[in-house]
């Protein structure tokens, strides 16, 4: 009787636990956002993927940060990788053109070739909401929900689980966790 009633609460905890995860995954990805060329993106179509969000910025000591974005996304898009790129003009406004300039500093002076999306907001009333949940869901040092600077990186599995990165942490740093999600 009583190995009957475990089976029972662990039947329910998991199917709580797994309905919970999937309310929150598809929460994140359950969105559109306009690309830089105007187009509406689904988010949806990242769900189930390894995926690397970025807030980038033009004029930042960090910008050169493109290059190894850039890499990661040429070597590691066959296998599965997708970045993702949202420029913001909240620290020091250092990303103040619209978004035609924006994607033409980001093809010219550095290739890029992954998506960019039009210029959000990632901390206050106004941010964007993948921002606040990536926020909750991975906080940044002592528990803070606050975005510190451009080129925050957030890792999001394939199960849905994230991993907040400093700015200073550099693209070609990220190449065995991407690795290993990947293979997850």
């Amino acid at each position: 009787m009583r190995l009957c009633n475990l089976h029972i609460l662990l039947l329910y905890c998991t199917q709580y636990n797994l309905a919970k995860y999937d309310r929150w995954f598809m929460s994140l990805f359950n969105k559109e956002m306009p690309l830089l060329s105007g187009a509406k993106q689904d988010l949806s179509e990242y769900e189930g993927k390894v995926v690397l969000i970025v807030n980038t910025a033009s004029k930042c000591g960090f910008t050169y940060q493109y290059e190894g974005l850039e890499a990661l996304y040429e070597e590691y898009k066959a296998q599965g990788l997708e970045i993702l790129g949202f420029p913001c003009n909240q620290f020091g406004e250092q990303e103040k053109g619209a978004d035609g300039e924006i994607a033409s500093f980001c093809q010219k002076n550095y290739g890029v070739s992954f998506p960019m999306f039009s210029k959000i907001d990632v901390n206050g009333d106004n941010a964007a909401p993948l921002y606040q949940e990536l926020k909750v869901s991975a906080p940044g040092i002592m528990g803070t929900k606050k975005i510190k600077w451009n080129f925050t990186k957030f890792l999001v599995n394939k199960q849905g689980n994230v991993v907040r990165y400093a700015p200073t942490t550099k693209p070609e740093a990220l190449k065995a966790d991407i690795e290993q999600a990947l293979m997850g």
